[in-house]
């Protein structure tokens, strides 16, 4: 029988994490080095990478390797690939987290360079690092791959159709890609729900909490750190017998 924290163990794992620089992308790396992995941090701005790869080091322990990618862009997608593979030998999870949700007025104005933005962030990205880095755990020692969605793909609003198309297409990758790389390598994704991270920042808190009240079971939004748990559960042997899962994590919130 296996204990609990050997379970949630990740010694020996190296994880990447785009998006990892702040909100649940950079919890999540947090969590991922306390268990024990090493961590590749990849968002646009370098410098909040390093800020979080100097805290990681310091309070963890672990390696920590900061690095600027645009995950729009596909030749830098491949170069995050071969930088994270040139510093560690290999990539054990991969958090496919990053992305960006511009709200409009009405859908008559989104633009084809908006469309095509939001598009290559949200849906681009990680088919294309999930194909490159699956590739390689599939040939190897296998691997977790973690999707990560939004309540958005399954009950989309009116002012961010693309980004919900978008993710509902992550929904649906996740288990194309579970198809494709199993059995070595398990894909899953998370469907977080309204979480009061950096984006909040911008909500009318008073209108969220009044519409929470009666839409979300628990009544609030999601503190950034409640994502590790299901984040763990997916990188972890505790889901060794899971694949092509799509896990809300909303506080029941249902709409």
């Amino acid at each position: 029988m296996t204990d609990g924290a050997e379970l949630f163990d990740l010694s020996g794992k190296t994880a990447l994490v785009t998006g990892g620089s702040r909100g649940l992308g950079a919890e999540m790396v947090r969590g991922f080095a306390r268990a024990g992995a090493d961590v590749v941090i990849a968002s646009r701005k370098l410098d909040s990478c390093e800020r979080l790869a100097e805290e990681v080091r310091s309070e963890t322990g672990r390696r920590a390797l900061p690095v600027a990618c645009h995950v729009g862009d596909w030749a830098q997608l491949e170069q995050l690939a071969e930088t994270a593979y040139a510093e560690f030998g290999k990539v054990d999870i991969l958090v496919n987290n990053a992305g960006m949700s511009p709200l409009y007025d009405h859908v008559s104005e989104v633009g084809e360079e908006l469309y095509d933005k939001v598009l290559a962030v949200n849906l681009k990205a990680p088919f294309r690092l999930t194909a490159n880095i699956g590739t390689r755990m599939a040939a190897g020692d296998g691997g977790s791959i973690i999707m990560v969605s939004s309540t958005a793909s399954q009950n989309p609003s009116t002012n961010a159709i693309p980004y919900a198309a978008a993710k509902a297409g992550v929904n649906t990758m996740t288990l194309a890609f579970a198809r494709t790389f199993g059995p070595k390598v398990r894909v899953n994704c998370i469907i977080p729900g309204p979480f009061l991270t950096d984006i909040s920042k911008a909500w009318d808190m008073e209108a969220f909490n009044a519409r929470a009240a009666s839409t979300i079971l628990l009544q609030r939004g999601g503190e950034a750190d409640e994502i590790v748990g299901a984040a763990l559960y997916f990188a972890s042997a505790a889901s060794s017998f899971t694949t092509g899962a799509l896990l809300t994590v909303s506080g029941g919130s249902a709409r």
